[in-house]
């Protein structure tokens, strides 16, 4: 059976190289800003994919680094012959065959070819080196506990990603060409480290300049992340007790002495290395992405898209909690048994992930408004993001305690889940009740966009105002039901 699920994946990757390598060698019939424009995107996307997959997928590393511990080999040789031979790998392959019909899809359309060479050996080196620090990252990060059914996963959204792109690109001669925010998408992924390669050969003067440049540091920022990481992989067996007693408390030294701080450090502790959720927290950032690119490719203008991610991200990481207490079904008799508060509990529950969305959703607002180009949004956009948040956390500290339903145990695969029904419904009420609570900040941002700031004030001091009001009675509501369900929550933990 493993055969098979093997062989059939090895069968649609070579179908959708297959497809993508036709797609480039036959853009030689599509308009050159077309044709530019599909090259820097796709070559964006293939970037990304090396740098994104290896996060998820459970494949065993013939090349990993520690096993060269046991040689006494020096790091840095390790490091270089590691990417010296990573051309060799199916990965490689595959970017080599991608590479090459870029080459012929550049020169096809009046690229120089010395230009597309040089082009094409620095993607090359861009992608397997992205790949080399994620899955460096992934081994450190999740160790051996990801989930191999997440394999078959990615292969499947291959089938339904990269195939249909690819015939698309062929239908180019009688659609009429591409939508104009796909092109000035393009520009922008020209200038960034996952599209300055790909967009070498197809830019002149400055613009050509600026690629290379964008491309040149790229690579020599991954080849010295990717250094660090080797380092640290062939040394982190002997550093490990060692670092462990250097750090003592740890976060239990940083937080209040009570027991809603003593909860909030251990909450820390196992949101930074349970892999259940670090594979939540890498997750919901990309979702909130990829939610946005199919309004790209429909025409929808960039100034538009980049708004939405936000609000998209704000709402999936006010819902991360909502089924907190099952995953520290290991733990949370302790907290009973010490009679701690249920508001004690809820409150330093929802320390990690406020740790985590404050700083990522400021970036996030600020990225957004930014491409967006017009600042008055901002206080709407603040408001909204704001209300989805908080409304999602106060939901979330009532469900996880009302509503709790099996996960994957400690140890197990993130994307593993047990066969067992009931309480999942808690999932939606979350999701949907913070859209619904939250709907009159995004009226009166939706208002705010069309152009009205004094709208876009009434979003910001609404969803503040909401949030607030949902997120205090969600932690004191939610702390009743802890202390009224103690015997339940205990007896459900028992049984994962």
């Amino acid at each position: 059976m493993v055969l098979l699920r093997r062989l059939a994946a090895f069968g649609v990757l070579a179908i959708a190289v297959a497809a993508v390598c036709v797609a480039l060698v036959r853009l030689d019939r599509v308009p050159d800003a077309d044709a530019a424009t599909l090259i820097v995107v796709g070559g964006s996307l293939l970037v990304g994919g090396f740098l994104l997959l290896p996060l998820f997928t459970g494949a065993d590393d013939p090349l990993d680094p520690r096993r060269f511990v046991v040689t006494g080999a020096d790091p840095r040789t390790v490091a270089w012959s590691v990417v010296a031979a990573s051309p060799l790998g199916l990965p490689g392959l595959v970017v080599i065959a991608v590479a090459v019909a870029m080459v012929v899809a550049w020169t096809g359309h009046g690229a120089s070819p010395a230009l597309a060479v040089v082009a094409a050996l620095l993607l090359v080196v861009t992608t397997l080196l992205a790949a080399r620090c994620a899955m460096a990252v992934s081994a450190l990060a999740l160790r051996d506990r990801r989930s191999p059914q997440l394999t078959g996963l990615l292969v499947t959204a291959a089938a339904i990603v990269v195939i249909p792109m690819a015939v698309f690109a062929f239908s180019l001669e009688w659609s009429g060409g591409l939508p104009t925010p796909l092109s000035g998408a393009a520009e922008v992924l020209a200038v960034t480290p996952l599209g300055a390669a790909v967009a070498i050969p197809l830019r002149t003067g400055g613009a050509l300049v600026v690629s290379v440049l964008v491309a040149v540091l790229t690579i020599a920022a991954l080849a010295a992340v990717w250094r660090v990481l080797v380092a640290t992989m062939m040394s982190a067996t002997e550093r490990e007790v060692s670092v462990r007693e250097r750090r003592g408390l740890g976060w239990f030294a940083v937080m209040p002495g009570t027991p809603g701080g003593a909860i909030a450090a251990r909450s820390i502790v196992y949101w930074s290395s349970d892999p259940r959720h670090l594979a939540n927290v890498v997750v919901v950032p990309i979702a909130s992405l990829l939610i946005v690119l199919p309004l790209l490719v429909v025409g929808v203008p960039l100034s538009t898209v980049a708004l939405i991610p936000p609000p998209i991200l704000a709402l999936f990481l006010g819902w991360l909690v909502h089924n907190d207490v099952a995953y520290d079904s290991t733990g949370v008799w302790l907290h009973i048994s010490a009679g701690v508060r249920g508001v004690a509990d809820r409150m330093g529950r929802l320390v990690p992930v406020l740790l985590l969305g404050v700083p990522l959703l400021a970036l996030a607002i600020t990225g957004a408004v930014w491409l967006h180009g017009r600042w008055a949004i901002l206080p709407a956009l603040v408001g909204v993001c704001v209300s989805l948040f908080a409304t999602g956390l106060g939901l979330s500290s009532i469900a996880s305690v009302a509503a709790p339903y099996a996960v994957s145990r400690p140890g197990e695969g993130p994307f593993e889940q047990p066969q067992r029904t009931g309480g999942s419904a808690a999932q939606a009420v979350v999701l949907f009740g913070s859209i619904v609570l939250s709907a009159p900040a995004l009226w009166s941002g939706w208002l705010g966009l069309g152009g009205d700031e004094r709208a876009a004030w009434t979003s910001f001091w609404t969803g503040i105002g909401v949030g607030a009001v949902v997120l205090t009675a969600g932690i004191v509501i939610g702390g009743m039901v802890f202390e009224h369900r103690t015997s339940r929550i205990m007896e459900f933990a028992e049984t994962l």
